[in-house]
């Protein structure tokens, strides 16, 4: 498969396909697709991981296959949101990823749901106690909002990170949650309650404007009639209860 990753700001994959080749994206992420190419609706990984994408990820049950019946196939996806779109190789390894990050995927991969490994990681992190797993062989993109900065994170290293800001990590990194500390930071420090302490070793990507950063932004900007749903630092069930008192969005 050949790909080109096109634009600056809203961009785009374009895909060419030799013939027999497929690749499976996220639905509704085409842009176009030319002669020779098809597109099918399939659940991939059978219908248990169908459901729990669809009920506990509420992702789609289905995904989008696009094979080439042709010589040559071309075809291209879109980014959903204002950033950039990014490869990851994975050569039997697992990436834990944010879990709207994945876009699409060529080869032997598994896309499944993970749970976070701790309570107070998934009640106060921000983006729930979900997460997409990813693994096997092949090729993988994800997309971030604005720009990504990645870490390779040795052992034993750490780095505290705003929540919302996590796209991916290596399975061998360790995800917990630290409390910002002290009164004052919490209430009026503008960063929510909590950091994500991402521990080494492993493979980072952060990008610098999540989408629910930038949604809280529009919704604040639109005055009283602008309701916000989520707060900066609250994930799950708690951002309902505690959001509006406790973020300084």
């Amino acid at each position: 498969m050949e790909y080109r990753i096109v634009g600056d700001v809203m961009q785009a994959l374009q895909i060419t396909l030799k013939q027999g080749e497929e690749v499976f994206a996220e639905a509704g992420s085409m842009l176009y697709m030319g002669m020779g190419v098809e597109l099918q609706a399939k659940m991939q990984g059978g219908v248990m991981k169908g459901l729990m994408r669809k009920f506990l990820a509420g992702e789609s049950m289905f995904m989008s296959v696009f094979r080439s019946n042709a010589a040559e196939g071309k075809m291209a996806l879109a980014n959903p949101i204002a950033g950039k779109i990014f490869p990851l190789e994975l050569r039997g390894n697992t990436v834990l990823a944010e879990r709207n990050a994945f876009l699409c995927a060529i080869g032997n991969i598994d896309l499944s749901v993970a749970f976070t490994k701790r309570f107070g990681a998934g009640l106060f992190g921000g983006e729930g106690f979900l997460l997409q797993k990813i693994s096997g062989q092949g090729l993988v993109f994800l997309h971030a909002g604005g720009n990504m900065i990645e870490f390779n994170l040795d052992a034993g290293e750490q780095l505290r990170v705003d929540t919302g800001c996590i796209v991916s990590m290596a399975e061998t990194v360790n995800y917990d949650i630290q409390f910002v500390g002290g009164f004052t930071n919490a209430l009026f420090g503008g960063e929510g309650l909590f950091f994500a302490t991402l521990t080494g070793p492993g493979h980072v990507v952060l990008q610098t404007l999540p989408f629910s950063r930038l949604a809280n932004r529009l919704m604040a900007a639109a005055g009283p009639s602008g309701h916000r749903d989520e707060s900066k630092g609250l994930g799950g069930f708690a951002g309902d209860v505690l959001g509006n008192i406790i973020s300084g969005d």
